[in-house]
Protein backbone atom coordinates (compact mmCIF):
# COMPACT_ATOMS: atom_id res chain seq x y z
CA UNK A 1 0.00 0.00 0.00
CA UNK A 2 3.24 2.24 0.26
CA UNK A 3 2.78 2.97 -3.55
CA UNK A 4 -0.10 5.48 -3.10
CA UNK A 5 2.07 7.26 -0.23
CA UNK A 6 4.54 8.79 -2.79
CA UNK A 7 3.30 8.17 -5.97
CA UNK A 8 2.79 11.20 -8.33
CA UNK A 9 0.05 10.37 -11.04
CA UNK A 10 0.62 14.21 -12.11
CA UNK A 11 3.66 15.47 -11.87
CA UNK A 12 2.60 18.60 -14.18
CA UNK A 13 0.68 19.74 -11.83
CA UNK A 14 3.00 19.90 -9.03
CA UNK A 15 3.29 23.42 -8.78
CA UNK A 16 -0.20 24.15 -8.71
CA UNK A 17 -1.34 25.48 -5.59
CA UNK A 18 -3.82 24.15 -3.68
CA UNK A 19 -7.64 25.09 -3.75
CA UNK A 20 -7.50 26.58 -0.27
CA UNK A 21 -4.71 28.98 -0.76
CA UNK A 22 -5.23 29.37 -4.48
CA UNK A 23 -8.64 31.23 -3.70
CA UNK A 24 -7.90 32.93 -0.23
CA UNK A 25 -5.40 35.20 -2.84
CA UNK A 26 -8.47 35.72 -5.15
CA UNK A 27 -11.01 38.80 -5.16
CA UNK A 28 -13.21 36.83 -2.84
CA UNK A 29 -16.39 36.70 -5.23
CA UNK A 30 -17.95 34.02 -2.91
CA UNK A 31 -16.79 35.44 0.40
CA UNK A 32 -19.02 34.93 3.49
CA UNK A 33 -21.42 33.00 1.81
CA UNK A 34 -23.71 31.06 3.74
CA UNK A 35 -21.93 31.92 6.91
CA UNK A 36 -25.31 32.21 8.46
CA UNK A 37 -27.26 29.30 6.39
CA UNK A 38 -29.29 27.09 8.41
CA UNK A 39 -27.06 23.77 8.50
CA UNK A 40 -29.93 21.30 8.79
CA UNK A 41 -30.84 22.75 5.23
CA UNK A 42 -27.44 22.52 3.63
CA UNK A 43 -29.10 21.63 0.15
CA UNK A 44 -30.31 25.05 0.18
CA UNK A 45 -26.49 26.65 -0.37
CA UNK A 46 -26.03 27.97 -3.47
CA UNK A 47 -22.85 26.96 -5.52
CA UNK A 48 -20.26 28.52 -7.83
CA UNK A 49 -21.31 29.23 -11.81
CA UNK A 50 -19.08 27.00 -13.52
CA UNK A 51 -16.65 30.01 -14.97
CA UNK A 52 -16.16 30.84 -11.25
CA UNK A 53 -13.01 30.25 -9.09
CA UNK A 54 -14.35 27.62 -7.17
CA UNK A 55 -13.09 29.09 -3.14
CA UNK A 56 -13.00 31.65 -0.80
CA UNK A 57 -11.63 31.83 2.45
CA UNK A 58 -15.25 30.94 3.80
CA UNK A 59 -15.75 28.02 1.19
CA UNK A 60 -13.74 24.80 -0.02
CA UNK A 61 -14.32 23.13 -3.53
CA UNK A 62 -14.67 19.76 -4.35
CA UNK A 63 -14.11 19.97 -7.80
CA UNK A 64 -11.40 17.20 -8.71
CA UNK A 65 -9.27 19.04 -10.75
CA UNK A 66 -8.30 21.21 -8.52
CA UNK A 67 -6.38 18.26 -6.66
CA UNK A 68 -4.66 16.72 -9.22
CA UNK A 69 -1.66 17.37 -8.07
CA UNK A 70 1.56 15.13 -6.40
CA UNK A 71 0.12 12.89 -3.56
CA UNK A 72 0.64 13.99 -0.51
CA UNK A 73 3.04 13.23 2.33
CA UNK A 74 0.81 10.26 4.54
CA UNK A 75 3.22 8.40 7.06
CA UNK A 76 2.44 4.70 7.28
CA UNK A 77 -0.30 4.38 10.21
CA UNK A 78 1.13 3.23 13.51
CA UNK A 79 -1.97 1.69 15.88
CA UNK A 80 -1.55 3.04 19.45
CA UNK A 81 -4.47 1.19 21.14
CA UNK A 82 -7.53 -0.52 20.44
CA UNK A 83 -10.88 -0.80 22.59
CA UNK A 84 -13.75 -2.95 22.69
CA UNK A 85 -17.99 -2.63 23.13
CA UNK A 86 -19.52 -5.28 24.21
CA UNK A 87 -22.94 -6.57 23.58
CA UNK A 88 -24.73 -3.64 25.38
CA UNK A 89 -22.58 -1.40 23.49
CA UNK A 90 -19.83 -0.97 27.13
CA UNK A 91 -16.56 0.94 26.75
CA UNK A 92 -13.63 -1.87 27.73
CA UNK A 93 -9.85 -0.56 27.04
CA UNK A 94 -8.42 -3.77 25.99
CA UNK A 95 -9.01 -6.14 22.50
CA UNK A 96 -11.52 -8.17 24.04
CA UNK A 97 -13.80 -8.18 20.63
CA UNK A 98 -11.45 -9.00 18.72
CA UNK A 99 -12.11 -11.79 15.98
CA UNK A 100 -10.16 -14.11 13.51
CA UNK A 101 -10.39 -14.57 10.11
CA UNK A 102 -11.04 -18.26 8.83
CA UNK A 103 -11.09 -18.24 5.48
CA UNK A 104 -14.35 -19.83 3.49
CA UNK A 105 -14.38 -21.99 0.35
CA UNK A 106 -14.04 -19.91 -2.92
CA UNK A 107 -17.73 -20.61 -3.49
CA UNK A 108 -19.18 -21.41 -0.01
CA UNK A 109 -22.81 -20.88 -0.61
CA UNK A 110 -23.20 -19.40 2.41
CA UNK A 111 -27.37 -18.41 3.22
CA UNK A 112 -26.98 -14.47 4.22
CA UNK A 113 -30.58 -14.68 5.20
CA UNK A 114 -30.14 -17.21 8.12
CA UNK A 115 -30.83 -15.66 11.29
CA UNK A 116 -32.22 -12.48 10.09
CA UNK A 117 -35.68 -13.27 11.96
CA UNK A 118 -34.45 -15.05 15.06
CA UNK A 119 -31.03 -14.49 16.10
CA UNK A 120 -30.40 -10.98 15.28
CA UNK A 121 -30.09 -8.08 17.87
CA UNK A 122 -29.48 -4.70 16.22
CA UNK A 123 -27.25 -1.76 17.65
CA UNK A 124 -29.86 1.12 17.54
CA UNK A 125 -28.85 3.33 15.37
CA UNK A 126 -30.55 5.98 16.43
CA UNK A 127 -28.61 6.77 19.38
CA UNK A 128 -26.05 9.31 18.49
CA UNK A 129 -22.70 7.88 20.27
CA UNK A 130 -20.45 10.88 18.83
CA UNK A 131 -17.00 10.80 19.72
CA UNK A 132 -17.60 9.30 22.89
CA UNK A 133 -16.09 6.18 22.65
CA UNK A 134 -13.15 7.28 20.91
CA UNK A 135 -12.99 10.16 23.61
CA UNK A 136 -12.96 7.26 26.88
CA UNK A 137 -10.05 5.61 24.78
CA UNK A 138 -7.95 9.53 25.21
CA UNK A 139 -9.03 9.28 28.75
CA UNK A 140 -7.63 5.98 30.19
CA UNK A 141 -4.68 6.49 27.45
CA UNK A 142 -4.31 9.93 27.20
CA UNK A 143 -0.04 9.53 28.86
CA UNK A 144 0.56 8.26 25.28
CA UNK A 145 -0.72 11.05 23.38
CA UNK A 146 0.98 13.97 25.86
CA UNK A 147 2.64 16.84 24.04
CA UNK A 148 6.65 16.62 25.22
CA UNK A 149 8.05 19.82 26.43
CA UNK A 150 5.26 21.79 27.25
CA UNK A 151 3.81 23.21 30.34
CA UNK A 152 1.04 20.69 30.45
CA UNK A 153 1.30 17.64 30.00
CA UNK A 154 -2.16 16.61 29.03
CA UNK A 155 -2.14 18.30 26.03
CA UNK A 156 -2.53 15.74 23.02
CA UNK A 157 0.20 15.81 20.79
CA UNK A 158 -2.02 15.24 17.66
CA UNK A 159 -3.88 18.43 15.64
CA UNK A 160 -6.93 16.06 14.55
CA UNK A 161 -9.00 13.69 16.44
CA UNK A 162 -11.97 11.53 14.69
CA UNK A 163 -13.51 8.75 13.91
CA UNK A 164 -12.54 6.64 10.58
CA UNK A 165 -15.62 6.60 8.94
CA UNK A 166 -16.15 10.80 8.62
CA UNK A 167 -12.58 10.53 6.97
CA UNK A 168 -13.86 8.23 4.58
CA UNK A 169 -16.24 10.55 3.97
CA UNK A 170 -13.72 13.38 2.97
CA UNK A 171 -11.60 11.45 0.79
CA UNK A 172 -15.02 10.09 -0.94
CA UNK A 173 -16.64 13.57 -1.19
CA UNK A 174 -15.07 14.96 -4.91
CA UNK A 175 -16.80 11.86 -6.54
CA UNK A 176 -20.04 11.42 -4.28
CA UNK A 177 -22.90 12.45 -6.23
CA UNK A 178 -25.56 11.07 -3.68
CA UNK A 179 -25.26 12.01 -0.23
CA UNK A 180 -23.96 15.17 1.58
CA UNK A 181 -22.80 15.62 4.76
CA UNK A 182 -22.95 17.99 7.99
CA UNK A 183 -19.30 17.26 10.28
CA UNK A 184 -19.10 19.16 13.36
CA UNK A 185 -15.93 20.74 14.63
CA UNK A 186 -14.65 21.84 18.32
CA UNK A 187 -10.72 23.19 19.05
CA UNK A 188 -10.24 21.98 22.39
CA UNK A 189 -6.83 22.46 24.02
CA UNK A 190 -5.23 22.78 20.90
CA UNK A 191 -6.47 19.82 19.24
CA UNK A 192 -9.46 19.67 16.65
CA UNK A 193 -12.17 17.22 17.34
CA UNK A 194 -14.50 16.31 14.31
CA UNK A 195 -17.94 14.38 14.59
CA UNK A 196 -20.35 13.79 12.16
CA UNK A 197 -24.13 15.62 12.38
CA UNK A 198 -26.99 13.35 10.79
CA UNK A 199 -28.44 15.47 8.19
CA UNK A 200 -32.06 15.47 7.59
CA UNK A 201 -32.05 13.37 4.26
CA UNK A 202 -30.15 10.72 6.37
CA UNK A 203 -32.35 10.87 8.91
CA UNK A 204 -35.63 10.36 6.36
CA UNK A 205 -33.25 7.77 4.56
CA UNK A 206 -33.26 6.01 7.96
CA UNK A 207 -36.40 5.99 9.52
CA UNK A 208 -38.37 4.73 6.50
CA UNK A 209 -35.80 2.05 5.34
CA UNK A 210 -37.89 -0.75 3.49
CA UNK A 211 -37.80 -4.17 4.72
CA UNK A 212 -35.53 -5.64 2.06
CA UNK A 213 -33.01 -2.62 3.02
CA UNK A 214 -32.72 -3.71 6.65
CA UNK A 215 -32.21 -7.13 5.63
CA UNK A 216 -29.68 -6.33 3.48
CA UNK A 217 -28.00 -4.06 6.07
CA UNK A 218 -27.87 -7.29 8.13
CA UNK A 219 -26.63 -9.88 5.26
CA UNK A 220 -22.84 -7.76 5.51
CA UNK A 221 -22.92 -8.43 9.44
CA UNK A 222 -23.87 -12.04 8.70
CA UNK A 223 -21.04 -12.73 6.36
CA UNK A 224 -18.78 -11.28 9.27
CA UNK A 225 -20.32 -14.23 11.07
CA UNK A 226 -19.48 -17.52 8.63
CA UNK A 227 -16.22 -16.34 8.08
CA UNK A 228 -14.95 -15.15 12.15
CA UNK A 229 -13.73 -16.89 14.93
CA UNK A 230 -13.53 -15.49 18.63
CA UNK A 231 -10.33 -17.12 19.01
CA UNK A 232 -7.24 -18.13 17.21
CA UNK A 233 -8.08 -21.91 17.04
CA UNK A 234 -11.52 -21.29 17.06
CA UNK A 235 -14.14 -22.04 14.15
CA UNK A 236 -16.83 -19.72 13.19
CA UNK A 237 -20.78 -19.97 14.82
CA UNK A 238 -22.95 -19.09 12.04
CA UNK A 239 -25.80 -20.54 14.30
CA UNK A 240 -25.17 -18.19 17.12
CA UNK A 241 -27.00 -15.13 17.98
CA UNK A 242 -25.66 -11.82 15.99
CA UNK A 243 -25.60 -8.41 17.65
CA UNK A 244 -24.76 -5.74 16.17
CA UNK A 245 -23.64 -3.68 19.50
CA UNK A 246 -20.55 -5.46 19.42
CA UNK A 247 -17.02 -4.44 18.37
CA UNK A 248 -13.46 -4.13 18.00
CA UNK A 249 -11.77 -0.98 17.20
CA UNK A 250 -8.21 0.10 16.60
CA UNK A 251 -6.79 3.75 17.55
CA UNK A 252 -4.26 4.70 14.70
CA UNK A 253 -1.85 7.69 14.84
CA UNK A 254 -0.47 9.01 11.62
CA UNK A 255 0.26 12.20 9.69
CA UNK A 256 -1.10 13.80 6.35
CA UNK A 257 0.77 16.30 5.13
CA UNK A 258 1.35 18.66 8.32
CA UNK A 259 -1.53 17.37 9.92
CA UNK A 260 -1.03 15.03 12.63
CA UNK A 261 -4.27 12.63 12.90
CA UNK A 262 -5.52 10.48 15.63
CA UNK A 263 -8.73 8.25 14.38
CA UNK A 264 -10.32 5.04 15.09
CA UNK A 265 -12.59 3.03 13.53
CA UNK A 266 -13.86 -0.55 13.59
CA UNK A 267 -11.80 -3.75 12.71
CA UNK A 268 -14.00 -6.80 11.08
CA UNK A 269 -11.18 -9.35 12.38
CA UNK A 270 -7.32 -9.87 11.88
CA UNK A 271 -5.74 -12.85 9.94
CA UNK A 272 -4.24 -15.36 12.40
CA UNK A 273 -0.39 -15.20 12.03
CA UNK A 274 0.49 -14.08 16.03
CA UNK A 275 3.53 -12.45 14.27
CA UNK A 276 1.87 -10.06 11.97
CA UNK A 277 1.88 -6.69 13.57
CA UNK A 278 -1.67 -4.61 13.44
CA UNK A 279 -2.60 -2.76 11.84
CA UNK A 280 -1.30 -5.13 8.81
CA UNK A 281 -2.82 -8.68 10.16
CA UNK A 282 -6.27 -6.55 10.07
CA UNK A 283 -8.67 -7.60 7.38
CA UNK A 284 -11.82 -6.19 6.20
CA UNK A 285 -14.87 -7.86 5.28
CA UNK A 286 -17.37 -6.90 3.10
CA UNK A 287 -20.33 -7.82 0.57
CA UNK A 288 -21.50 -7.44 -2.85
CA UNK A 289 -23.38 -8.00 -5.42
CA UNK A 290 -22.69 -10.69 -7.73
CA UNK A 291 -20.90 -9.21 -11.09
CA UNK A 292 -22.38 -10.51 -14.11
CA UNK A 293 -22.17 -8.06 -16.89
CA UNK A 294 -19.37 -5.59 -17.65
CA UNK A 295 -21.68 -2.65 -16.74
CA UNK A 296 -21.67 -4.04 -13.37
CA UNK A 297 -18.24 -4.88 -13.35
CA UNK A 298 -17.64 -1.11 -14.22
CA UNK A 299 -20.29 0.34 -11.61
CA UNK A 300 -17.91 -1.88 -9.21
CA UNK A 301 -14.89 -0.08 -9.76
CA UNK A 302 -16.33 2.99 -10.05
CA UNK A 303 -18.13 3.21 -6.92
CA UNK A 304 -17.39 -0.06 -4.68
CA UNK A 305 -14.02 0.21 -4.79
CA UNK A 306 -13.66 3.90 -4.12
CA UNK A 307 -15.29 3.51 -1.09
CA UNK A 308 -13.71 0.26 -0.21
CA UNK A 309 -10.17 1.48 -0.92
CA UNK A 310 -10.40 4.94 1.00
CA UNK A 311 -11.85 2.97 4.58
CA UNK A 312 -9.22 0.69 4.18
CA UNK A 313 -6.49 3.08 2.94
CA UNK A 314 -6.50 5.18 5.84
CA UNK A 315 -5.75 2.68 9.21
CA UNK A 316 -3.49 0.40 7.18
CA UNK A 317 -5.60 -2.24 7.13
CA UNK A 318 -4.01 -4.15 3.74
CA UNK A 319 -6.81 -6.72 2.44
CA UNK A 320 -10.81 -6.49 1.90
CA UNK A 321 -12.30 -9.87 1.35
CA UNK A 322 -15.41 -9.78 -0.38
CA UNK A 323 -18.40 -12.30 -0.45
CA UNK A 324 -19.90 -11.60 -3.81
CA UNK A 325 -24.15 -12.84 -3.67
CA UNK A 326 -27.10 -13.38 -5.48
CA UNK A 327 -30.31 -11.61 -5.51
CA UNK A 328 -31.41 -14.00 -2.36
CA UNK A 329 -28.60 -13.37 -0.23
CA UNK A 330 -26.45 -16.60 -0.92
CA UNK A 331 -22.90 -15.89 -1.50
CA UNK A 332 -21.37 -17.34 -4.27
CA UNK A 333 -18.05 -16.36 -4.36
CA UNK A 334 -15.26 -14.95 -2.35
CA UNK A 335 -12.58 -12.78 -3.57
CA UNK A 336 -9.62 -11.14 -1.99
CA UNK A 337 -8.58 -7.19 -2.80
CA UNK A 338 -5.21 -6.37 -1.76
CA UNK A 339 -5.71 -2.59 -0.83
CA UNK A 340 -2.19 -2.10 -2.92
CA UNK A 341 -4.05 -3.37 -5.95
CA UNK A 342 -6.67 -1.48 -6.41
CA UNK A 343 -5.45 1.42 -8.26
CA UNK A 344 -4.46 -1.08 -11.09
CA UNK A 345 -7.78 -2.43 -11.07
CA UNK A 346 -9.45 0.73 -12.09
CA UNK A 347 -6.75 1.80 -14.25
CA UNK A 348 -8.47 1.56 -17.40
CA UNK A 349 -11.88 2.52 -16.21
CA UNK A 350 -12.67 5.59 -18.13
CA UNK A 351 -12.46 9.00 -16.02
CA UNK A 352 -12.59 7.09 -12.88
CA UNK A 353 -11.47 8.37 -9.53
CA UNK A 354 -7.59 8.47 -8.44
CA UNK A 355 -6.50 8.32 -5.33
CA UNK A 356 -4.59 11.58 -5.23
CA UNK A 357 -7.02 13.65 -5.72
CA UNK A 358 -9.16 12.00 -2.57
CA UNK A 359 -5.82 12.67 -0.29
CA UNK A 360 -5.10 15.56 -1.51
CA UNK A 361 -9.36 16.60 -0.76
CA UNK A 362 -9.08 15.74 2.28
CA UNK A 363 -5.60 17.51 3.55
CA UNK A 364 -6.98 20.80 2.00
CA UNK A 365 -9.79 20.33 3.95
CA UNK A 366 -8.05 20.01 6.94
CA UNK A 367 -6.40 22.77 6.64
CA UNK A 368 -9.64 24.39 5.42
CA UNK A 369 -10.50 23.48 9.36
CA UNK A 370 -7.39 24.88 10.68
CA UNK A 371 -7.98 28.11 9.17
CA UNK A 372 -11.37 29.02 10.24
CA UNK A 373 -12.00 26.85 13.65
CA UNK A 374 -9.86 29.21 15.62
CA UNK A 375 -11.84 29.52 18.88
CA UNK A 376 -10.78 27.16 21.41
CA UNK A 377 -13.61 26.23 23.60
CA UNK A 378 -15.39 23.26 23.98
CA UNK A 379 -18.68 25.06 23.54
CA UNK A 380 -18.21 26.27 20.22
CA UNK A 381 -18.94 24.55 17.39
CA UNK A 382 -17.97 25.25 13.48
CA UNK A 383 -20.19 22.97 11.61
CA UNK A 384 -19.65 22.60 8.06
CA UNK A 385 -22.13 21.48 5.53
CA UNK A 386 -21.59 19.76 2.01
CA UNK A 387 -23.87 19.04 -0.56
CA UNK A 388 -23.02 17.15 -3.85
CA UNK A 389 -21.51 19.77 -7.24
CA UNK A 390 -21.84 22.62 -3.89
CA UNK A 391 -19.00 24.02 -2.35
CA UNK A 392 -18.29 23.05 1.32
CA UNK A 393 -19.33 26.18 3.87
CA UNK A 394 -19.78 26.67 7.48
CA UNK A 395 -21.60 28.44 9.78
CA UNK A 396 -20.42 28.49 13.97
CA UNK A 397 -22.80 27.71 16.90
CA UNK A 398 -22.34 28.80 20.47
CA UNK A 399 -23.85 26.65 23.12
CA UNK A 400 -26.23 24.79 20.71
CA UNK A 401 -27.45 21.08 20.31
CA UNK A 402 -24.46 20.74 18.17
CA UNK A 403 -21.70 20.61 21.20
CA UNK A 404 -20.70 17.01 21.18
CA UNK A 405 -17.53 17.47 23.86
CA UNK A 406 -18.82 15.86 27.18
CA UNK A 407 -18.57 17.42 30.19
CA UNK A 408 -17.09 14.01 31.80
CA UNK A 409 -14.05 14.72 28.55
CA UNK A 410 -13.61 18.54 29.49
CA UNK A 411 -13.51 18.12 33.24
CA UNK A 412 -10.98 14.72 33.01
CA UNK A 413 -8.74 16.72 30.32
CA UNK A 414 -8.71 20.05 32.40
CA UNK A 415 -8.20 17.65 36.08
CA UNK A 416 -5.65 16.45 34.75
CA UNK A 417 -3.69 19.61 33.63
CA UNK A 418 -4.33 20.91 37.26
CA UNK A 419 -3.16 17.86 38.75
CA UNK A 420 0.00 18.04 37.20
CA UNK A 421 0.53 21.43 37.98
CA UNK A 422 0.29 21.03 41.39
Amino acid sequence: MEQHRSHNPHPSHQSRPSAYKREREDNGRNHCENKHSRPSRPQNQSGPSRGQNPLSSRSLSTRRELYEKDFPVYKQPVEVGCFSLDSERRFFNDGRQMRYYVEPDRSPNFDLRDGYKDRFIKRDDSVKEKLDHMLRWILANRSKLSSKGTASSCDLDVDFVTWRGHLTKLLTAPYETREGWLLAVTRFRGTLYISEVETEVARRDRENRTGRHKEMMYWGYKFEQYTCADSVHGRPDPGGVLNTNEAFCTVVQTRLADHRLLFSGEVDCRDKDPNAPAPACYIELKTSAEICTPKQRSNFHRFKLLKWWAQSFLPGVPRVVAGFRDDEGVVVAVETFPISKISHLIKNEHNCWKPTVCMNFCSDFLSFVKHIATEDNPSVVYLLSWEPRRDVTFSVHRDSPYCFLPHWYVEGMTSSQHSHQS
